[in-house]
């Protein structure tokens, strides 16, 4: 058996990431084995957020509160969640987030979903809209306005 402490994660910050959204994060999946259910230990420093506000299509994403306050904007407006809430994000619009660190502590939150074979992510306040296939080589992330008619370039 294969375990993960969420009381010992090893954080991993990117470089590439941009003010805001400087967050180190601990994949627990591959370390215990599981192929089926993706799940990641994040820790939110003061003034930075997860990731921009989005939601996704063939995913359902969930957030424990592990340690600190986490600020939720969702199509509702923002609210503070406490350690120990948990809250779901249904696909599709009604389950956009986005997950803030206002206060001058560290954050500390768990988020899981369902991996999906096909997925599908849109940026609401960037207008931008990813898809990512299993086969990395078809991955794109565009703004909507590229958008196309569906015969161009059709012979």
């Amino acid at each position: 058996m294969r375990r993960y402490n969420l009381n010992e994660p090893e954080f991993t910050f990117d470089d590439d990431d941009p003010d805001g959204y400087h967050t180190g994060y601990d994949r627990i999946g591959p370390k215990v084995g599981g192929a089926r259910v993706g799940a990641t230990h994040y820790l939110i420093k003061p003034g930075q957020s997860l990731c921009p506000y989005h939601y996704e299509y063939g995913e359902e994403e969930w957030l424990l509160v592990l340690g600190g306050i986490a600020t939720v904007r969702t199509p509702k407006g923002s609210e503070d969640l406490r350690e120990g809430d948990m809250v779901a994000f249904p696909e599709g619009p009604e389950g956009a987030h986005k997950v803030t660190n206002n206060t001058d502590a560290d954050l500390r939150v768990l988020m899981w979903a369902n991996i999906a074979p096909i997925g599908g992510c849109v940026y609401p306040d960037s207008d931008k809209v990813m898809f990512n296939p299993p086969d990395k080589r078809d991955h794109i992330l565009v703004e909507r306005s590229s958008h196309v008619d569906y015969w161009v370039g059709e012979r």
